[in-house]
C-alpha cells in the first residue's frame, strides 16, 4: 500500500511538469483525468456489495452511477501520419480514498502503443474484446459497474467462477488482462480487433492465455456489436465465451439490447455455463435529463448442479447539472430462482440510490 501511494504521490507531483513539456511541443498531448462518483444506497437482501444477503443495509457507495478512477494518457506525433500512445488507469474507491486494487498501481489500465492509418496496436493491461465490445450496446451504457450482468457475467468481470483465466491477475473475474497484444482496425463505420493474452508460465506456453477476435459496425444511428474470446486458466482449462448485441438511437429515444454467453471447463468433468439476455430504452426526456428502465435475465448451469439464475429489472434517472457534474436515482428489483443467492438469503431484493458523479 505504501508504495502504491507514494508512486501514485510522484507521478501527480510531476504532472505539471508533463504539462508542460506537452504544450511546449505540439506535437505530444497529455491528459489527465478522472472520476469521483458517490452516492447513498439502501437495499433489502443484498450487501454493501450487492451480493445475496438476508437483511436489509445502508452503505455509502463509490462507483453507482460511474467507477471512481483517475488516469493519465498522451501520445505523440511521430511523423507521417503515426502516433506513439499511451495509457494509465487506476480504479478507486471514493468512499474511503483507498485503491481499487491495492495489489496493482494501474488496475484499470497500463499499456502503450503505436497507430498508424487505420491500425493501432496496443501492449500491457486492457479490456478484452468482450468488454470492448459490451460497451456500446449494454442497456444500462455500462453503469453501475458492480451490478450490471453484462460487465459482471457478460465480460466476465464477475464471473464468480473462483479460478483464474488468462492473465487476469485475480480469480474472480477476467475483464481485464496483463500482458496481453491488442491490434485495432478502423474503416469508417466498421472496426475489427484481434486480442493475444500471453500467459507467462514458466514451461507452458498455453496457460492462462487468451485470444479472440471482435466487430463493431456504427452507422446512421444503428449499432451492432460482437465478440468471441476464449481463455485457458493455469491447468489449460478452457472458458471460452461471445456476446453480440445492438443499438438503435432514434430521435430521443435509445433502444439496446444484448445476448452473451460463456462456458468454463473447472475441474475434471465439471463446466459452467452462463447466459445473459438483456434489452432496455433510454429516453432523452429534456436534454438535461436521462431515463433508462433495463432487464436482464441470467441462466446458470452447472455439473451436477440443478440449473438457476435470475432475473434483474434496473431504473436509471440522470441529470446533468453541468458538462462535468450529473446526479442521478435509481431503482431495482433482482429475483432469484431455484435458490441461485444461497439458502439463508431473501428470494427477491430490492434497491435504491442516489448519488453525484463528477468527472475531470
Amino acid at each position: 500500500m505504501k508504495k502504491t501511494s507514494g508512486a501514485i504521490c510522484a507521478l501527480l507531483a510531476c504532472a505539471p511538469a508533463f504539462a508542460q513539456t506537452a504544450a511546449s511541443n505540439p506535437s505530444s498531448a497529455l491528459t489527465l483525468y478522472g472520476v469521483v462518483d458517490l452516492g447513498l444506497r439502501h437495499a433489502s437482501g443484498l450487501t454493501a456489495a450487492n451480493a445475496p444477503a438476508p437483511g436489509s443495509q445502508h452503505s455509502l457507495g463509490s462507483g453507482i452511477h460511474t467507477t471512481s478512477r483517475w488516469g493519465v494518457r498522451g501520445s505523440e506525433d511521430l511523423g507521417g501520419g503515426a502516433r506513439a500512445l499511451f495509457h494509465l488507469e487506476s480504479g478507486l474507491n471514493a468512499d474511503t480514498g483507498a485503491p481499487a486494487n491495492s495489489a496493482k498501481y494501474f488496475d484499470r489500465a497500463s499499456w502503450v502503443g503505436l497507430q498508424a492509418g487505420w491500425a493501432t496496436v496496443a501492449l500491457g493491461r486492457q479490456t478484452t474484446l468482450l468488454a470492448d465490445a459490451i460497451s456500446p450496446v449494454d442497456p444500462l451504457s455500462m453503469r453501475f459497474a458492480s451490478f450490471n450482468p453484462n460487465i459482471g457475467v457478460t465480460a466476465l468481470s464477475q464471473h464468480g467462477l473462483g479460478t483464474e483465466y488468462g492473465s487476469a491477475g485475480a480469480s474472480t473475474g477476467s475483464y481485464r488482462l496483463d500482458n496481453s497484444i491488442k491490434l485495432t482496425g478502423r474503416f469508417g463505420g466498421l472496426t475489427a480487433r484481434a486480442m493475444l493474452g500471453v500467459g507467462e508460465v514458466a514451461s507452458q506456453s498455453s496457460a492462462l492465455s487468451s485470444h479472440g477476435l471482435g466487430l463493431a459496425y456504427a452507422g446512421g444511428g444503428f449499432t451492432v456489436s460482437g465478440a468471441w474470446q476464449t481463455f485457458k486458466d493455469a491447468n489449460l482449462r478452457p472458458l471460452d465465451a461471445a456476446t453480440l448485441g445492438a443499438a438503435y438511437q432514434w430521435g430521443s429515444l435509445r433502444l439496446a439490447a444484448n445476448a452473451g454467453r460463456s462456458k468454463a471447463q473447472t475441474g475434471a468433468a465439471t463446466y459452467t455455463e452462463q447466459r445473459v439476455l438483456s434489452a432496455g430504452p433510454t429516453w432523452t426526456a429534456v436534454p438535461l435529463l436521462d431515463l433508462t428502465a433495463a432487464y436482464y435475465k441470467v441462466d446458470r448451469t452447472r455439473t451436477a448442479a440443478a440449473d438457476d439464475g435470475y432475473g434483474r429489472l434496473v431504473a436509471f434517472a440522470e441529470y446533468k447539472l453541468s458538462r462535468r457534474t450529473r446526479v442521478y436515482a435509481e431503482l431495482d428489483h433482482t429475483r432469484w430462482r431455484n435458490g441461485f443467492q444461497g439458502a439463508t438469503n431473501q428470494r427477491t431484493a430490492t434497491g435504491a440510490s442516489a448519488g453525484v458523479m463528477h468527472s475531470f
